[in-house]
C-alpha cells in the first residue's frame, strides 16, 4: 500500500479531535500579503476555506488588497501617498480602491473558492451597511474607523451555507462617503461584531517573535501591552496586536497572528496541537466560545 495514503488516513485520523472541537465555530480569516497575487497559494488557501466549511465551521473571509491598489494607481498616474505606514485616500484614490478591492480583488478571491468547490459570496462593508465609519485621521482623508456594525448579512449568508468574503470598503456615518478600512482593522471589527470563536491574521512574517528572534506561541493581551510599551513589538506589528487587543475586547475568544507563507496555514492553526502562529486569548472567563470546550483558546 502507498505509504502517502497510510500518512493521510493517519493524519486524518489525528485531526479528528480538532475537527469535533471546532464543528459550528465561526472563524473570520484576513486574508493578505503575498499570498494574494500568487495564483497556487489562493487556490490553497481557498481549498482551505471550503475544507473548514466542509467539516462544519463557520469561515468568514476579509481581504486586503494593497499591492493591487499600488498598481493601479500606478498606471493610472495617481501618486501613492503614506503616512506612519496608512494609505492617505483622497476622493479620487478612494474610487480606485473601492474599484480594486470590491471588483477585482473580491471577485479573485469568491472565485477562487467557488473553484474549489466552496459557495462564495462577495460583499464589501457597504451591502446592508454592514460597516459605517467615521474618518480615523483627518490627514489620511477618506481612512475610516468602523464605529457601528450590522453584520446580520453575514449570518444570513454562513447559516444558509455560504462562505462570505468581505471587501473593507465601507460607508462613512456623515455623507454617505466611502471610507477605505485597513484590512486586519475590518477583518478584527467583523470579528468582535459576530464575537467570533477565533480572528486569524495571516500575515507576511512568523508572528510575534521574542528578542532572540523565536516565535512567542501564546500570549495574553496584558503581555501584548507591556510587549508594545517595552518595545519588543514594534513596526508593523503594532497594528496588528492592537486589532488582536480590540478584538478580544469585544467578545472574540482568540486570535491568532500567522504566517500566510506557510503552506496550510490555516489547517496547523486549527487542526494541529502545537497551532501555526502567535496566539492572543482572552482571560475573561465571561467569554466562552460557542459550542467550543472551555480549553479550546488553549492549543
Amino acid at each position: 500500500m502507498n505509504r502517502d495514503w497510510i500518512a493521510t488516513a493517519r493524519t486524518l485520523s489525528e485531526a479528528l479531535p480538532y475537527l469535533q472541537r471546532y464543528s459550528g465555530a465561526v472563524v473570520v480569516v484576513k486574508f493578505g500579503g503575498n499570498a494574494m497575487g500568487d495564483e497556487a497559494a489562493m487556490a490553497e488557501f481557498a481549498r482551505d476555506i471550503v475544507l473548514m466549511k466542509q467539516v462544519g465551521m463557520n469561515p468568514i473571509v476579509c481581504h486586503g488588497g494593497g499591492p493591487m491598489i499600488n498598481d493601479l494607481l500606478a498606471r493610472l498616474g495617481i501618486e501613492s501617498r503614506f503616512v506612519r505606514g496608512k494609505r492617505v485616500t483622497t476622493k479620487e484614490t478612494v474610487e480606485v480602491v473601492e474599484m480594486v478591492l470590491s471588483g477585482l480583488v473580491n471577485k479573485r478571491i469568491v472565485q477562487a473558492i467557488n473553484d474549489a468547490g466552496g459557495r462564495a459570496v462577495g460583499i464589501s462593508g457597504k451591502d446592508d451597511d454592514m460597516m459605517v465609519c467615521e474618518a480615523d485621521d483627518p490627514e489620511l482623508g477618506f481612512v475610516g474607523r468602523p464605529v457601528e456594525m450590522n453584520i446580520q448579512i453575514i449570518r444570513d449568508l454562513y447559516t444558509a451555507g455560504m462562505i462570505p468574503v468581505c471587501a473593507p470598503v465601507a460607508t462613512g456615518m456623515a455623507d454617505n462617503e466611502t471610507f477605505n478600512v485597513n484590512g486586519d482593522t475590518a477583518a478584527g471589527a467583523i470579528a468582535g461584531a459576530l464575537r467570533a470563536d477565533r480572528l486569524l491574521l495571516l500575515t507576511d512574517v512568523a508572528g510575534v517573535k521574542d528578542p532572540s528572534g523565536k516565535v512567542v506561541t501564546q500570549m495574553h493581551p496584558d503581555q501584548v501591552r507591556e510587549m508594545i510599551a517595552d518595545g519588543r513589538i514594534s513596526g508593523g506589528m503594532i497594528p496588528k496586536t492592537e486589532t488582536a487587543l480590540k478584538a478580544i475586547e469585544d467578545g472574540v475568544r482568540a486570535v491568532v497572528i500567522l504566517d500566510g507563507r506557510v503552506p496550510n496555514a490555516c489547517l496547523l492553526e486549527l487542526f494541529t496541537e502545537h497551532g501555526a502562529g502567535s496566539l492572543i486569548r482572552s482571560t475573561d472567563p465571561r467569554v466562552r466560545p460557542r459550542g467550543l470546550p472551555e480549553d479550546a483558546a488553549d492549543r
